[in-house]
């Protein structure tokens, strides 16, 4: 009975099961290339191509009064380029993402994440890192501020106070306590040693 239903069946729709079951698969197949295409519609990116020695740019950067010449990948940040290219492991490497200010240097005498700030970006520009602070052998003004009035405690944010603390007497010789606290308000110390952080700011506009 089933045989024959089966048959009627297929002489009256006309189209056989075979028939159906090719043309299924033909509808599949360009189900599946249009969604492609609708996906290549929406701007998705390709993976990531990872760069050849040869797709390397040299670029110069002036740093603490020196100029470095360096050949990076466009992407690399100047955060990585001070640390794995020209070995100043100064500046630190915290988040990553623009949060911390661990990575903050002087470009032109601004405060700048270094890890948010493309190398290429900062060719021809002056970079200043923690490193620079020194006078020759001897700590700067705001890094014997900060060891006098012991504004730290891991010391691993330090770096990075030093460098906005450093960009703000720059710009402002003899900050109040409120400039104080809005210049290093993009750096997080997560021991909690903001007093001596602002005490060492102060005593550092006295020494400069």
């Amino acid at each position: 009975m089933c045989s024959e239903y089966n048959s009627n069946d297929e002489r009256q729709s006309g189209i056989s099961r075979r028939d159906f079951m090719k043309y299924m698969g033909v509808g599949a197949v360009g189900v599946s290339l249009s969604g492609t295409a609708m996906a290549g519609g929406n701007n998705l990116q390709p993976p990531e191509k990872i760069l050849e020695a040869a797709d390397r740019v040299k670029i110069r950067l002036h740093i603490n009064g020196r100029e470095q010449a360096v050949l990076v990948e466009p992407r690399w940040t100047l955060l990585y380029v001070l640390r794995e290219s020209l070995g100043m492991s100064g500046s630190k490497e915290g988040c990553g993402r623009g949060e911390c200010g661990a990575c903050t240097v002087l470009i032109d005498n601004q405060p700048r994440y270094a890890c948010m700030t493309l190398a290429v970006e900062a060719e021809g520009r002056h970079i200043t890192t923690l490193e620079g602070l020194m006078q020759g052998e001897e700590l700067g003004p705001v890094q014997t501020a900060f060891l006098e009035e012991d504004a730290f405690q891991c010391g691993y944010c330090s770096p990075g106070q030093i460098m906005a603390v450093e960009g703000l007497l720059r710009q402002n010789p003899d900050p109040s306590l409120d400039d104080i606290r809005t210049g290093v308000s993009g750096n997080l110390c997560r021991c909690g040693a903001y007093k001596n952080i602002f005490r060492a700011a102060q005593k550092a506009a006295r020494l400069k």
